[in-house]
């Protein structure tokens, strides 16, 4: 099915690279692992963490989603920016309304290709896409034969299937009717009164293709009814995907419902995630009338492309004129100038130089914080065990084999130490109790039982509300106590660690310990979700005033998205909160089992010597030499250190093997 092409493919290579980065990444910390696992420096949660960051890096979804109304060459510009290898179109792609649902194109390596298609008709429950796609049978599935064109080609015709419906039943699937052939924001009328509505709500497709095999997932988006409609788009696809591609029509420039899409759906989302969204002005082709020159068609461009920048107050760097349908053409019949006159290697740069670097710098942010805890804690255990062989060669320069009364004094402190140590841990036994009843209270705070007690609540009161301002006034009742329960995990983190600090602090200063502090948990980023959750349905409802029916649209809506979300944001916390209890003793655990260790290495070694079976001169020697050890080992860990941190920086790594081969020589 494939087919070559001589023209490179950027956003293919810059695929390329960032798995070749990620395979880098990879192997340096899986080196780094065994490396520390060999020299008895890691422990459970240690090889924990550093397989969550492995895990993380094999998490190589990259959602990109393209955003348009109905006749747009929406299909189009996906089949000529990735799929034009297959030799012809893969999405369905003709004059007026074509992809009639969202669709998902990535690849499922866990099952054969298929296209999967939800029949519109689950729109009248109150499940969600999300939900749906954990029960696969209430999925229309067509198994994809990869390696017949025609058979791709006649599968995919399936997601422009539409059906004839009375007015009533769209109504009550939460679809808008247009009042008028004019308005392309909604479901057209027919001529016996009818209404023509999609047949599926939502699809999925599986294939095979380089960049879906990569990680790349796209979103096709059909226009400002589906995003109405389905809110979950807005909220959750929409919003989390790495770019936004808009496509407006170059002979249109930007309608009524263009602007509501970019206002509503694609400029607000923007602003709350601070990326940035391409506009491609496409089929620039229509203006290639053959009787004005170059010259005339390329003034004409460009005065659309100022027009648009400054309907939608964006920078004329980020609008790209494009014909898709003949970018597809000229790569199909290797025709590099009709490839050039089409524009679209300026945008498939522009993709390439945004999607990939940006996708990179969240990987690279979420693991590098990692990676420098469990170093940090690796660099500090070291210390601690160099100290630990430095006291104990200071006591036996004190020593002189004759001297018995010294020994007995060394081995009586070393005794009292280890006495000391035991007392402290009975006393941190009894903190574990404090500490497990306050971690009970954090889980209180987000227990979904309480979640459900509070949706339930606000369903209620909504079903039972008589006016708008009644709505709203519910809606912000829930995200206000949903804030407030957020505010109390806030406190109570505080609390257990500020224990810590204080149970870190006294083994600190009782048994000499690295200083290490235990971490913190921050409610930040969820207070932040849940607030732009609060935003986009206030903004949604501003300036309405409803009739009972559509009050009943209003509150299905807000329950099929605003609470999903909710839920969602603390189904995240509740993982995350396990995860940092997890962690907020580990540096403190490893350091006093490794103290504990010492000191009966220290105990041992001086009852040989005070028993006169071990000489004390071949006893500092042995210490000395452990000693350079643990230092030759600080220097392997720097390196093993240097080379993630040049990977993760992207930068020319030294030989990892040879650190192997010094190890195994030493």
């Amino acid at each position: 099915m494939s087919r070559e092409f001589e023209q490179p493919d950027r956003i293919e290579q810059e695929f390329e690279h960032y798995a070749e980065w990620r395979a880098r990444l990879q192997s340096a910390i899986k080196t780094y692992r065994e490396w520390l696992y060999k020299h008895e420096l890691s422990d459970a949660r240690t090889d924990q963490r550093l397989d969550d960051i492995i895990a993380t890096l094999k998490d190589n979804r990259l959602y990109i989603a393209f955003v348009a109304e109905y006749s747009r060459g929406k299909s189009e510009l996906i089949n000529a920016v990735f799929f034009a290898k297959f030799g012809q179109r893969v999405l369905p792609s003709a004059a007026g309304r074509t992809t009639m649902c969202p669709t998902e194109l990535l690849y499922d390596q866990e099952n054969p290709p298929y296209v999967r298609l939800l029949p519109i008709e689950t729109r009248k429950t109150s499940t969600t896409i999300s939900e749906y796609k954990g029960f696969p049978d209430e999925w229309e599935a067509i198994p994809l034969d990869t390696s017949d064109p025609e058979n791709v080609a006649e599968a995919l015709r399936k997601i422009a299937d539409v059906k004839i419906v009375p007015p009533e039943d769209a109504q009550k699937m939460g679809l808008h009717i247009a009042a008028d052939e004019a308005h392309e924001d909604g479901m057209h009328i027919t001529e016996d009164g009818r209404v023509e509505i999609p047949a599926w709500r939502h699809a999925v497709i599986n294939m095979p293709h380089p960049l879906l095999q990569e990680g790349l997932v796209i979103l096709d988006t059909p226009g400002l009814n589906a995003l109405g409609a389905e809110p979950e788009l807005t909220l959750n696809l929409l919003a989390s995907a790495h770019a936004v591609v808009f496509i407006l029509a170059a002979d249109t420039g930007v309608t009524k419902s263009d602007m509501a899409v970019w206002r509503d759906h694609i400029r607000r989302a923007e602003s709350k995630s601070h990326k940035g969204a391409l506009v491609v002005l496409n089929k620039i082709d229509s203006l290639w009338d053959g009787i004005r020159d170059w010259d005339e068609v390329e003034s004409e461009i460009n005065q659309q492309k100022t027009s648009v920048a400054k309907t939608l107050d964006v920078s004329e760097s980020m609008i790209y004129p494009i014909s898709a349908q003949k970018a597809l053409l000229g790569k199909i019949r290797n025709d590099e100038e009709l490839l050039a006159q089409s524009r679209a290697l300026a945008l498939e740069d522009a993709l390439a130089n945004v999607i990939i670097p940006q996708k990179r710098d969240i990987v690279r942010a979420n693991v590098e914080g990692d990676l420098e805890e469990v170093t940090n804690s690796m660099r500090a255990l070291l210390d601690h065990r160099v100290k630990g062989i430095e006291d104990h060669v200071a006591e036996l320069d004190m020593l002189n084999t004759t001297n018995a009364e010294v020994i007995d004094d060394i081995m009586a402190k070393v005794k009292a130490d280890k006495a000391h140590l035991e007392k402290s841990l009975q006393r941190f036994q009894a903190t574990r109790s404090i500490f497990s009843q306050q971690t009970n209270l954090l889980y209180t705070h987000l227990n979904p039982k309480n979640i459900n007690s509070l949706v339930a609540e606000t369903k209620k009161d909504m079903s039972t509300s008589l006016t708008t301002g009644g709505l709203k006034t519910h809606m912000q009742k829930f995200f206000a106590r949903a804030q407030a329960s957020m505010d109390e995990v806030t406190g109570q983190s505080r609390e257990i660690k500020e224990l810590m600090e204080g149970v870190y602090s006294k083994f600190t200063q009782d048994h000499g310990l690295a200083g290490v502090k235990p971490g913190n948990f921050s409610t930040a980023k969820y207070l932040r979700e849940l607030k732009s959750i609060q935003a986009k349905h206030e903004q949604y409802l501003s300036g309405m005033s409803l009739v009972m029916t559509e009050q009943m649209g209003v509150i299905r809506k807000f329950f099929e998205s605003a609470v999903v979300a909710t839920r969602n944001v603390y189904k995240r916390a509740n993982r995350d909160v396990d995860s940092w209890l997890k962690t907020i003793m580990s540096p403190m655990e490893t350091q006093v089992r490794e103290h504990q260790v010492q000191l009966r290495r220290r105990l041992e070694s001086i009852k040989r010597i005070h028993h006169a079976t071990d000489s004390l001169d071949s006893r500092i020697e042995e210490l000395q030499h452990v000693r350079d050890g643990f230092a030759e080992q600080e220097a392997r860990m720097t390196e093993l250190v240097g080379s993630m941190t040049a990977a993760l920086n992207d930068e020319p790594m030294m030989d990892l093997s040879q650190i192997e081969i010094i190890d195994e020589s030493a």
